[in-house]
């Protein structure tokens, strides 16, 4: 389960903490640092809702604290709070729930 954040986002925003990126591909090859930025390749990332805000008027928002989710390489802004790394991103972009 997530750690519980001392920030809690507005309308369809969320709090989200990255898991940690993959070392080894699944047949088990170790994927070297120039591999894992390459720009040819589009990255879903996964990580965990630790907050979300209420959602807009009329919309409230689906994904709750404890949620995996995927999302896009470049969502979200990187923000810190209480020395730990959190992306803060709208709920439009999170791609699923898994």
């Amino acid at each position: 389960m997530a750690k519980k954040v001392s920030v809690t986002p507005l309308h369809d925003r969320v709090i989200v903490k990255a898991d940690a990126a993959e070392e080894k591909s699944s047949g088990g090859i170790i994927i070297p640092d120039t591999a894992k930025e390459s720009s040819l390749l589009i990255k879903i990332i996964s990580g965990t809702v630790v907050a979300a805000g209420p959602g807009k008027k009329d919309e409230p928002v689906t994904v709750k604290a404890g949620n995996t989710v995927l999302y896009g390489k470049y969502a979200g802004t990187e923000i810190q709070i209480d020395g730990q790394d959190y992306l803060i991103m709208r709920e439009s972009d999170i791609l699923a729930i898994v």
